[in-house]
Parts: structure tokens; C-alpha cells; sequence
């Protein structure tokens, strides 16, 4: 999710336009803040009493169901700007000799995007799905901010284990987690370069 919201934020913002800087700093504010912000500011958005999104149960923190939702879009929130900045650099970079003889070939908009747009920034792309998942697997501001690693346990992540379990008298539990966090981590990203990389395209 966060990755389309990125590419989709950063093709509207690649434009030419007066004013077009405002959107681009707007579309690149979460990058300035701390986990620890980005969590504080989701949780008064959902917040029942006065959240703006306060009545969607979709993203309430306080049902096992949707509670784990609610950490993901939080952290998608927060690594939103992240995406896009780095997006938008590599849509920068494609030269415009590119997009002239697209729109002489009679591409339109979402044709060329899709036909040559994302094939030429795909490095991009498979570096962002890489890191983003990294960031998953170590999710821990969002889940001690919000939710405690509730409720009922539903929303406890592996690294917010591995921090409970690291104990004065008990660290062997946390530490062999850890090498565990490690090994999936590594395997993860081993599989996704080797499986996603066949579809990337690296122009010389």
C-alpha cells in the first residue's frame, strides 16, 4: 500500500506546475517526523471521542480484529514520505527525451506510466519493497505507542516480544528471538531479489 500511495503521490507530483513545490513538501512532511509523532497523531485521528476517523471501526485500536490494521496504516503513514521522496527522485531522473517520444507515439498518461514509467524506475521500486518490508518485520514505536501490544496480545510483533522477553534474569529468550528476527529478515529479502529482480529492468 505504501508503495502504490508513493508512486501515485509522486507521478501527480512530477509535474511542472506553479506551485507544485507546496504539494511535494506536503507529500514529503512524514519523513521529518519520529515514529513516535506519526503514532501520536494516528492515534488522536482514531481516537473515539474526538479522532476524525474516530468512527470507523476498520481502524479502531480497541478490537483484536482491526487493531493490527490500524498499526499497519499508521506505519504506512509514517514511511509514506520516505516512498515518495525516493519515488519522485527516480521520476526525475528518467530524461525527457523518453516522455517526448512516448507522447509522439501516441502513449497516453496511464499507458506510458504503466508500459514505460515503472519498468524504467523499477530498481527503485525493488529497493523500496525490500526496505519497507524490513521495517515491518521490525515494527516497535507503532505497536509500544498505540496499543501496548494489544488488545489481547493481537497486535504483539515479533521485536515487541523480543523487547518484553529481555529480562534482567531471562535475556537467553530475547537473544535467540533476535538471531531468529535476523535469519527471516535475511532469508525475506534473499527471496524477493531473487524473485522480483527477473522483472526489473536496469537501463544503461
Amino acid at each position: 500500500i505504501g508503495i502504490v500511495l508513493g508512486v501515485v503521490l509522486a507521478v501527480g507530483a512530477n509535474r511542472r506546475l506553479r506551485g507544485i513545490k507546496v504539494f511535494q513538501k506536503i507529500f514529503s512532511s512524514t519523513v521529518a517526523s519520529s515514529v513516535a509523532v506519526a503514532s501520536v497523531i494516528f492515534l488522536v485521528l482514531v481516537n473515539p471521542q474526538i479522532g476524525f476517523f474516530g468512527d470507523v471501526r476498520y481502524l479502531s485500536l480497541a478490537h483484536t480484529d482491526s487493531a493490527l490494521r490500524g498499526i499497519a496504516l499508521s506505519a504506512v503513514w509514517a514511511n509514506l514520505g520516505l516512498t515518495f521522496i525516493i519515488v519522485l527522485a527516480a521520476l526525475q531522473a528518467i530524461p525527457e527525451e523518453i516522455d517526448e517520444a512516448a507522447a509522439l507515439d501516441g502513449y497516453g498518461p496511464f499507458r506510458k506510466l504503466v508500459r514505460i514509467t515503472l519498468p524504467l524506475i523499477s530498481p527503485t521500486l525493488l529497493f523500496l519493497v525490500v526496505v519497507l518490508v524490513i521495517f515491518g518485520f521490525q515494527a516497535f514505536g507503532q505497536v509500544e505507542i498505540l496499543t501496548g501490544g494489544g488488545p489481547a496480545r493481537a497486535t504483539e510483533t515479533l521485536v515487541y516480544k523480543i523487547f518484553n522477553a529481555q529480562q534482567p534474569l531471562d535475556q537467553g529468550e530475547g537473544a535467540v528471538m533476535a538471531i531468529g528476527l535476523f535469519g527471516i529478515t535475511f532469508v525475506v529479502s534473499l527471496l524477493q531479489i531473487g524473485l522480483l529482480e527477473r522483472r526489473v529492468h536496469y537501463g544503461r
